[in-house]
């Protein structure tokens, strides 16, 4: 096949759900089916209360950084101290024999 002629999922699925020939639920179907590669979804992130510092500080960082300017650094996470002989081997709570 040429690529000019090959057709997406997406776009077979327009052309179902435009095509006022099909019955209503199939062309509606087809429409939510498309929607979310049609339509990006929106979302919003938030950041939580970090080592002290409140979300306006945390904003300022970020500015900083998009513009290039060097961000102030950050303390080294700390290190948690164990037995590995305390460590459980892998699945093994999900064997059954």
């Amino acid at each position: 096949m040429d690529d000019e002629k090959e057709i997406t999922p997406v776009d077979f699925m327009e052309a179902v759900y435009l095509n006022p020939n099909l019955p209503l639920n199939t062309r509606l179907r087809a429409a939510i089916e498309a929607a979310p590669y049609r339509h990006p979804k929106l979302a919003v992130t938030g950041h939580a209360h970090f080592e002290g510092k409140d979300f306006a500080s945390q904003l300022e960082r970020a500015i900083a950084r998009s513009r290039g300017e060097t961000p102030t650094l950050l303390s080294p996470p700390k290190v948690v101290e164990h037995d590995p002989a305390e460590l459980k081997t892998p699945n093994a709570r999900y064997r059954r024999y």
